[in-house]
This record gives structure tokens, C-alpha cells and sequence, in this order.
């Protein structure tokens, strides 16, 4: 058996290298309490949060390492002959150790990331475990590979393979992937986002209830949801009535008698279209309403009246309002809204009776 001699006294290196080895791994703990500790009230003080993150997921990685390095520093400090073989296996021991520290903390701090801004982020509100879970796969299989590598194992047939898996895979989950990179796409252009009032090119029309990496919900005023991939959405046209702003004009379309006064029509449709957005929910009360005269029709003079709403489900009510006090008003002024009206020549039809007989 091997033995150091230390001031004077021959020991047996097997006692040495236990001793050594506590010494080393209490000196760091205690060391890595003060200085944590430290960072952790200076963290407390931030705004930000990611320093917090951060200090967290790089706890049990530093105490791993920790306790790693106390058989690396014995190997190379401890005045002993150990046998060669022992010896590379504390080294290889000692690098798989710093690489799973490694691939433990980055596991943590992107999937800690994740979590904490998932609700900031529309498609990670509902989809937030799928990507935590692509991160995690990512992040072990590099590190896999690393390991490997380190070992001596060469990594290049199964990046090889990796690379016509992935290829077959590809190919087998083509429109999956499609509506994945759609949903990415809807994520950075972001032409809606979850809450928004939407109408599709289709016609379906409400509001967005979740953005998935391979479909959109849209949750509709009769209450149910379409659920559309989003490669369709990408290639739609699709109206967004939060955009720019919530509010919006709403546009009625009336038609009075030829006979009518157009002063008196105009007067009275303002008033009556500013009371309805006084007294009826979702009218903008500052909003000053007008008409616009455009058609001459069959048996109309035609006008549009335009109003304005703070979002667009506000319009379905002031449009019923509007029409109700408008008819009780135009009865009352004795303005006509005419019946669509169809004349009949009958001496031109007795003419051409006669002319068949």
C-alpha cells in the first residue's frame, strides 16, 4: 500500500485521499454559500428577473462540479503513486461530470425561461410544455453527443444516421411541419394575437382563442371554436378588427322617398344616431355622426350613416337600436322609407296579347 509522509508522519494514501477530498469539497460549499448568498440579495434588488433564473439553475450544476473537481484536485495534488489506470478514470469521471453540470444547467435555465414568459408569449401560453419539451431533447442530445465524443466514440455515423432519420421523418410528417412553420411565422409576424376579433377569408368570424404550433382556434360568437391549420391562415386573407385600433365605424344603409326633404333626413338620422351611441352600450359618446347621400335608386335615395363602435361586437346592438328609434322617428317626422315597388303596363301587355292572338 502506498503512504505520504506530512510533517514527519508516514500515513497510508488511502487515508490522505479521503481526507484531501473533504477538505476540498467543504472549502468550496462553504465558499459557494457566501458568494450565492451574496448574489441572491443583490438579485432581490433587481427589476429584472433573469438574474434570479439564472442563479437558480446554476445551484446543483455548481455543487455537482463541486464534488467532481475534489477527485481531479486529489489526483493531481496528493504526492502519491496511483496506478495509471485509476488515474484516467478520475479524469474521464471528472469530464462526463462537467459535461452533465453543463447540460443540467442549460436544461434548467431554457426550461425555467420558458415557463416564466410563457404567459407573455401567445403561442407558449398553450403550447408551452411541447416546448419545453423540444428544448429539453435538444439540450440532452446535444450534450449526448458531446459525451461521446469525449469518450473516444466516434460521433460522425450517428449524425450520419441522425441526419437520414430526420430526413424520413421530414418527408412522413410534411404537412405536420408545414403548419409547425406556419405557426412560427404567425408567432414573428404576428398579424393577430390571443383575444383579437378576426374574420377568415372563409367567413368564419371571432375571437382568437389559441395560437398552437400546428393550428389556430378561433372561438366564434355562437360560442364554439374552428380549429384551422395554419398553413391555411398564412395563405388567407384575413381581417383583423383590433387593428389598428379596437374601434370602429359602423356603416347603416338607408333609403328614403324621392318626395323627402334631404335637410330634414339628414337632420333627424344625426339625431337619432347620436342618441343610440349615447345611450347604448359600446357607442362612442364623443363620436359625431354623419351621412353621406350616394345612390339614386330604383325607388330610393340612397345614404349610408356612419357611426362608431369601441370593438366590432359593439355594432351588432347599435345597429338593432338605431334601426328601432329611426323607423319610431321617421314615422313621426312623416319621412318615407319606400317599399321596393315593381310596375306593370297593362295596356302594353293587352297590346302584346293582342298581337300573339
Amino acid at each position: 500500500m502506498n503512504t505520504v509522509t506530512i510533517f514527519g508522519y508516514t500515513m497510508s494514501s488511502w487515508i490522505v485521499l479521503p481526507v484531501v477530498f473533504l477538505l476540498w469539497i467543504t472549502g468550496l460549499l462553504f465558499f459557494k454559500k457566501i458568494f450565492f448568498t451574496a448574489l441572491q440579495k443583490f438579485a432581490a434588488k433587481t427589476k429584472n428577473n433573469l438574474d434570479d433564473i439564472f442563479l437558480e439553475a446554476a445551484d446543483f450544476p455548481l455543487t455537482l462540479l463541486i464534488y467532481t473537481s475534489g477527485g481531479a484536485v486529489v489526483e493531481r495534488m496528493v504526492p502519491m503513486v496511483i496506478d495509471t489506470e485509476l488515474t484516467n478514470y478520475l479524469l474521464i469521471a471528472f469530464k462526463a461530470a462537467t459535461i452533465v453540470a453543463i447540460i443540467l444547467f442549460l436544461d434548467k435555465l431554457i426550461n425555467t425561461l420558458i415557463h416564466q414568459y410563457s404567459d407573455k408569449v401567445a403561442v407558449l401560453r398553450s403550447t408551452g410544455g411541447i416546448a419545453r419539451g423540444i428544448a429539453r431533447i435538444l439540450v440532452i442530445g446535444l450534450g449526448v453527443l458531446i459525451l461521446l465524443d469525449s469518450f473516444g466514440v466516434s460521433i460522425t455515423p450517428i449524425v450520419a444516421s441522425l441526419g437520414i432519420g430526420s430526413l424520413a421523418v421530414a418527408l412522413a410528417l410534411q404537412p405536420t411541419l408545414e403548419n409547425f412553420f406556419a405557426g412560427i411565422q404567425i408567432v414573428l409576424d404576428k398579424p393577430f394575437v390571443v383575444g383579437q376579433f378576426v374574420k377568415l377569408e372563409s367567413g368564419e368570424e371571432g375571437y382568437i382563442h389559441r395560437i398552437g404550433w400546428r393550428s389556430t382556434w378561433v372561438r366564434m360568437l355562437p360560442n364554439n371554436v374552428v380549429v384551422i391549420p395554419n398553413k391555411v391562415i398564412v395563405d388567407s386573407r384575413i381581417t383583423n378588427y383590433y387593428y389598428p385600433d379596437k374601434e370602429l365605424a359602423v356603416l347603416m344603409q338607408v333609403g328614403v322617398h324621392y318626395m323627402s326633404d334631404l335637410e330634414q333626413v339628414e337632420r333627424v338620422t344625426i339625431e337619432v344616431a347620436k342618441e343610440t351611441l349615447q345611450e347604448v352600450t359600446g357607442g362612442v359618446k364623443e363620436f359625431d355622426p354623419f351621412i353621406r347621400y350616394h345612390t339614386f335608386g330604383d325607388f330610393s335615395i340612397n345614404f349610408s350613416v356612419i357611426m362608431r363602435a369601441h370593438e366590432f361586437v359593439d355594432n351588432y346592438l347599435i345597429k338593432h337600436e338605431f334601426v328601432k328609434r329611426l323607423h319610431k322617428r321617421y314615422a313621426q317626422e312623416g319621412i318615407n322609407i319606400p317599399y321596393p315597388i315593381r310596375a306593370i303596363n297593362y295596356d302594353q301587355e293587352k297590346a302584346f296579347e293582342q298581337d300573339k292572338s
